[in-house]
């Protein structure tokens, strides 16, 4: 495997005190989605959260784990879980790095915690429209590859996450405006979660979405010459 990447994502300035880095430096292997602007506005939100000490929070999709540190640098039991093995390095190695303890445990989605329950979930799944019908079943574009319409990890989620949120616990998800905010919400609700929008902003394209512009438009997850988007963060809690 090659060396470790060390990235200073500006992105991880978001939040309550700007021009801070939350996670200074980020190691990440080949292969393994490097922290973006939804991963700073999710962690804009989780730094809003209570967390009480040893509060047990679980981070799905976790890539970086860069979340997951930062639960755990407030005191949480932090778990992170993600299918690919890179990423589950990635997440130990800083771990490591920022000298905290995270449970890092390759699996899909759920399935290494499906008997647990935790106080704190934060996900940032491949959201992503894609001509492909299916999720890659390797390669950089499982990252954020997510079915025709962006929603086939998100569906997962949103069926299987209440299950795994203590009576107190809460759920805090960022996605694209393309991949359908409204069929979040509605899929939350149905499992019993009271769910609203609590962070939003607009960007510009990056380069996979810029390749895909003419695609959006033609399928009507966009209007013609569209070139940014809206990120959200979801937060939904038991009533």
């Amino acid at each position: 495997m090659r060396a470790a990447l060390f990235d200073r994502p500006a992105v991880l300035t978001a939040g309550p005190r700007p021009g801070r880095s939350y996670a200074p430096r980020v190691c990440r292997l080949p292969g393994v989605y490097a922290p973006q602007g939804d991963t700073g506005l999710l962690m804009g939100q989780l730094r809003r959260e209570h967390l009480r000490p040893g509060a047990r929070s679980l981070d799905l999709c976790t890539g970086t784990g860069v979340l997951a540190v930062a639960a755990s640098l407030r005191g949480a039991r932090a778990t992170a879980v993600d299918v690919s093995l890179a990423a589950i390095a990635s997440a130990r190695l800083n771990a490591l790095l920022h000298g905290c303890r995270v449970r890092a445990l390759r699996g899909d989605l759920d399935a290494p915690v499906r008997h647990e329950r935790f106080d704190l979930i934060t996900v940032n799944p491949p959201y992503v429209p894609s001509e492909d019908a299916e999720v890659p079943a390797r390669g950089a574009r499982r990252s954020w590859d997510a079915g025709l319409d962006g929603r086939l990890l998100l569906d997962r989620v949103c069926a299987r996450v209440p299950r795994l949120l203590t009576p107190s616990g809460v759920l805090l998800i960022v996605q694209s405006s393309l991949s359908g905010i409204t069929g979040t919400l509605d899929a939350l609700r149905r499992g019993g979660l009271r769910a609203r929008v609590v962070g939003r902003s607009t960007q510009p394209f990056g380069p996979v979405m810029s390749a895909r512009a003419d695609w959006f438009a033609a399928r009507g997850l966009v209007a013609p010459g569209t070139r940014t988007e809206e990120l959200v963060v979801i937060r939904a809690c038991r009533p």
